[in-house]
């Protein structure tokens, strides 16, 4: 299997955090969409499989379902099939959750991801910092394909509620 965000190029904003222990920066990306805080954080997580680019981002592809099922980030395939994507271990709705991230792979090695929502003048600020590569056998090219994929995906969601994207 390929890593879940081997494909589209990244567009959305990425700022700088401090280098982790492995030397590697976060990949961080920002967007904004329009709307309150609570309908964006609810647009993420609740209508997800509405607006997530399956066929070039998930374990099973096009016509998959992919939610947030209580502590979990889950794909069902149509034949019935699961994968876990991520294990949610701080829920804060509207503000934010982090989750261990390991989509289509064991929960034995993955990456941190947080995303937190903001009121700003526009509307409501995600902020996605996604962390963790010392685990990966490459956790240079991870980091790599994961800050090429991570804006397609958003730019997905921006449409989604509503903003111009890229």
């Amino acid at each position: 299997m390929d890593n879940l965000f081997s494909h589209a190029a990244s567009d959305a904003a990425e700022s700088p955090e401090p280098a982790a222990a492995d030397g590697l920066d976060p990949v961080v990306c920002t967007v904004i969409v329009p709307g309150a805080v609570a309908r964006a954080f609810v647009g993420f997580t609740e209508h997800t499989h509405l607006w997530w680019p399956l066929g070039e981002h998930s374990v099973f592809g096009a016509g998959s379902y992919v939610e947030f099922e209580e502590n979990l980030v889950l794909e069902s395939a149509d034949d019935g099939r699961t994968a876990i994507w991520g294990s949610i271990d701080d829920w804060q709705p509207p503000l934010s959750f982090h989750a261990s991230w390991h989509p289509g792979s064991s929960a034995v090695w993955s990456t941190e991801l947080r995303v937190a929502f903001r009121a700003v003048e526009e509307g409501t600020e995600l902020r996605l910092v996604h962390s963790g590569w010392e685990g990966a056998e490459d956790p240079a090219a991870t980091r790599a394909e994961y800050a090429a994929g991570w804006g397609g995906v958003l730019d997905r969601f921006v449409r989604f509620m509503g903003g111009a994207g890229a």
